[in-house]
């Protein structure tokens, strides 16, 4: 009994999702509003579960189902994230997907079930655990992708996503099993314990491997082909959910990996991860700057995020993995809002995709304007804004860890990242636009987005709060 109660909000998110793809089949087509408030429903109610699990922010964890499933404060943090970026996103994306037809049971059930192979990851314990919880997650994003069946592009995006995610897992399971050839264990915390006492030589193949698969799911150098195609080619309301909290997911996998069970390993590692950041970080921004469409520019920008996470990883130890997973969240927030008001302005006709369709909107729309600043303030990396303490936070562990060159390169290339984020501030505040009226989203839209942008700068101005509770949670590590 005790194991259900800690797999409590895993039960609860499949059964809703279940009965929501059931329900979905006697609601009349004008009436699927049911159903999509049914979806922010069960992520809502989730949470909820989450919430009452508690948070065991002492370093201590407790183990399920004989080693499979672990819940801490790391599993907590991330959960309750996951579960209510979903649900911020999903509350975007209803004019959106009923504007493009897309406002069916499939989407909220897809999203469900991906959001569930988040969870899955988030508390995996074992080798196994972590790839199931992947692969469900992975199979919810393709079928999201290519929703649209009608769409060329974005069938196509979804084809190269699924092809190249399929190589990627095939990677990464390679990689697990020579984890299991010589440690003879798939559980996480056996396979620390026999690093630790013998020879790595025999795991330093599958390093390579577990690492280049986790670089997929993240979306760095040299395995971001995927992210700018699939960014563009998806429905910007898919893009928006891809881009957010799978994002966090991501850094769920990689922490179980590399925290918990090859930490004694960090000397081989490290290394690769290093490599991986450092052409991330330069890579992404200094493409991003040549992007004409805002969605590749984003998916440019994600990469050289997810470089910036990684110096936390890298740093290691409850410092750097908890300045990671500050990251994580810090880098959600800021998503949300960023793609947010790019599907809630395409909801009503035009899709907001080029970087010139911003051209005037402070004249069109002051407030909304404000908050995509916000948001480009936050990811470049300006103060007050939580961004800059995100960006502060990962750079301090990596040099506390002894890798001030990698510290001095993730400066630069975000000095140089900061053009093109200004440029749409520049387009917005300085260009002349269109002269037809803007499409305002609805009150309740705007009240929710504006709670969203304005948490990038309360909490910009008193990050020491989640910081202190982000490294609190993994000082087991």
């Amino acid at each position: 009994m005790k194991d259900l109660t800690l797999v409590l909000p895993e039960i609860v998110l499949l059964s809703l999702a279940c009965i929501v793809l059931i329900a979905d089949l006697f609601v009349r087509r004008d009436q699927k509003w049911f159903t999509f408030a049914c979806g922010i429903g069960a992520l809502l109610w989730t949470a909820a579960f989450v919430w009452q699990l508690g948070l065991p922010l002492d370093g201590s964890s407790t183990l399920a189902f004989a080693g499979l499933v672990v819940v801490d404060g790391v599993a907590t943090i991330l959960k309750l994230t996951i579960l209510l970026s979903a649900a911020v996103a999903l509350g975007y994306s209803w004019n959106y997907l009923k504007k493009h037809g897309l406002d069916n049971g499939e989407f909220i059930a897809l999203t469900l079930l991906g959001t569930l192979g988040m969870l899955v990851m988030a508390s995996s314990a074992n080798l196994l655990t972590s790839y199931l919880g992947l692969e469900l997650l992975s199979l919810s994003m393709y079928a999201l992708v290519a929703l649209k069946r009608d769409d060329r592009i974005a069938t196509e995006a979804a084809m190269k996503y699924f092809v190249l995610g399929a190589l990627a897992s095939g990677l990464l399971l390679f990689g697990m099993s020579i984890l299991y050839g010589a440690t003879g264990s798939l559980d996480l915390d056996t396979i620390s314990a026999a690093l630790a006492k013998g020879n790595r030589t025999a795991v330093a193949l599958g390093l390579i491997f577990i690492a280049a698969g986790v670089a997929f799911k993240l979306g760095v150098v040299p395995f971001h082909m995927w992210v700018p195609d699939v960014y563009n080619g998806a429905p910007t309301a898919v893009t928006l959910f891809l881009g957010t909290a799978p994002k966090v997911a991501a850094f769920a996998l990689a922490y179980r990996l590399f925290a918990d069970g090859l930490q004694p390993a960090i000397a081989d590692w490290s290394v690769i991860l290093a490599v991986i950041a450092t052409l991330s970080v330069v890579i992404g921004n200094v493409v991003a700057i040549s992007q004409t469409n805002i969605k590749r520019m984003l998916a440019y920008s994600a990469i050289a995020n997810m470089g910036f996470l990684l110096l936390g990883v890298i740093a290691g130890g409850k410092d750097g993995f908890g300045a990671a997973l500050f990251y994580a969240v810090a880098y959600v927030i800021t998503g949300l809002v960023s793609l947010g008001i790019l599907v809630l302005l395409s909801a009503r006709g035009v899709e907001f995709d080029q970087i010139d369709d911003l051209k005037g909107l402070n004249s069109r729309s002051p407030w909304l304007a404000f908050l995509m600043l916000l948001a480009m303030f936050s990811l470049a990396g300006i103060p007050p804004t939580l961004g800059f303490w995100a960006k502060l936070s990962v750079i301090e562990a990596s040099v506390n860890a002894g890798y001030v060159w990698l510290a001095v390169v993730a400066v630069v290339a975000s000095l140089i990242g900061a053009f093109y984020y200004l440029r749409v501030v520049k387009v917005m505040y300085f260009s002349e636009g269109s002269d037809q009226p803007l499409a305002m989203p609805s009150r309740g839209e705007m009240v929710l987005l504006s709670t969203n942008a304005l948490a990038i700068l309360v909490l910009g101005a008193l990050p020491s709060a989640l910081l202190g509770l982000c490294i609190k949670a993994v000082q087991g590590s």
